[in-house]
């Protein structure tokens, strides 16, 4: 098969990577790609969010099968070109995709479906929204209704950091993202994510994670879009998973149908747990990042095939098969992310050798025989284990080894787990 791949993060090569290693994949392109993808797919230069650029290529090159990796594209409608245009496409259209484009469309069908969430308020003017906030009190959740990058959300301890988290977005920090807002309760728990593939009928789970977003050691500093991850989630076991299963995820995607959007792609649940029991935090409609790169790590070739059943409709064939193993990821980022940070730096030291371990690229340019930064999340040191610490222990050895002073990273990515008695 060709395959295009659309996305240029570390979530798409970890997809690449694993798609890669399944043997009816005889040709792998990705657009735009990174310095990391480039060494096992072609990449190209292709605006991944106009949909006739995307069908056009997709014809001159005669490709097999399209998988969308970032939600911008389906936001923007590339799935429905696609399939419009006889593609076999893989990711939600874009009314579904409305699941996490939209906050506010998420509440409604979580309202209409019956779907365990936080209550609830949303506001299209300033002064309301603040006169809700200081009704409610804090600790209180403030989101940008549209997409800001995984960081149009604000946990506010007190009402002032509520008030000027409203301002901001109102004022336009997150562009068009924050011209509404959604209002939540504070849910208290441990939040764990939640990945099942849905191809309008059927739904597989296919794994979970837990994520880091805070910058800093010990949850502490600026929100980001997450410094790491491992899988599987201790605190999303068997039967919280089943809850929300049959509370959540099989109530919304049957309101999705009785709406006349049926879904299919990944969707991903984020969840708030205690005592056992799951609430929503949100959708999205696409793989985490980085949580993808600990799934892959797991999945391995198997990925494509359920990618593809995914696509044709064929779900309720598939068996995912489960190593008794663990995953983790350390986010690399340039020093002074997620706030203003430099480009072009150089990083050496990044080859392995040892299978157990792999290097995801996420904002990396090739210069000549030089590697170089090229954003802010730079690299994602993935490593599998027979248990979490092991894991752990090879992803930070292997960070140890990597020749980039500009760069810095978390030193407790798996805390949560690994702390528990």
């Amino acid at each position: 098969m060709k395959i295009l791949l659309l996305g240029g993060g570390g979530r798409e090569h970890a997809l690449a990577w694993a798609i890669s290693q399944n043997p009816k994949c005889d040709q792998l392109i990705c657009a735009p790609g990174n310095a990391g993808i480039a060494e096992i797919a072609t990449c190209l230069a292709l605006n991944v969010e106009a949909p006739d650029a995307v069908v056009a290529y997709a014809r001159h090159e005669e490709i097999d099968f399209v998988v969308i990796g970032p939600e911008a594209p389906l936001a923007a409608g590339v799935s429905d070109a696609l399939r419009e245009a006889g593609f076999l496409t893989f990711g939600p259209s874009a009314a579904a995709a409305r699941l996490e484009t939209s906050k506010n469309f998420t509440k409604e069908i979580c309202a209409a479906s019956g779907a365990a969430t936080a209550a609830y308020a949303h506001f299209t003017e300033l002064e309301a929204a603040k006169d809700h906030v200081r009704a409610k009190g804090a600790p209180i959740v403030i989101k940008a209704d549209g997409l800001a990058a995984g960081k149009g959300v604000v946990v506010a301890t007190d009402v002032d950091e509520a008030l000027r988290a409203l301002d901001d977005m109102f004022g336009g920090t997150f562009g068009a993202a924050g011209a509404e807002v959604v209002i939540e309760e504070f849910m208290d728990g441990e939040e764990a994510s939640f990945f099942l593939l849905c191809d309008g009928t059927d739904v597989v789970p296919i794994g979970t994670a837990q994520d880091h977003k805070r910058a800093e050691d010990g949850d502490k500093g600026p929100n980001t879009g997450g410094m790491g991850a491992y899988s599987p989630a201790p605190v999303l076991n068997e039967d919280v998973a089943n809850q929300a299963l049959e509370t959540i995820i099989r109530p919304t995607l049957a309101e999705m149908v009785r709406r006349g959007t049926p879904y299919q792609g990944v969707i991903y649940a984020g969840l708030m747990i205690r005592d056992g029991i799951p609430r929503l935090v949100e959708y999205n409609v696409r793989f985490g990042d980085p949580e993808c790169q600990v799934l892959m790590m797991r999945l391995g070739a198997q990925v494509l095939d359920a990618l593809l059943a995914c696509a044709e409709g064929r779900l309720g064939d598939v068996r995912i098969n489960w190593a008794d193993d663990h995953a983790l990821t350390v986010v690399m980022a340039a020093k002074g992310y997620p706030g203003a940070y430099a480009k072009g730096s150089f990083i050496e030291g990044l080859g392995t050798d040892d299978p157990m371990v792999r290097v995801f690229h996420a904002g990396t340019q090739r210069d000549g025989d030089h590697i170089l930064a090229n954003g802010g999340r730079v690299l994602n040191v993935t490593a599998r284990g027979a248990t979490l610490a092991e894991a752990r222990d090879r992803a930070y050895e292997r960070v140890s080894r990597i020749d980039w002073p500009e760069g810095f990273c978390r030193s407790d990515i798996g805390w949560r787990a690994l702390d528990k008695p």
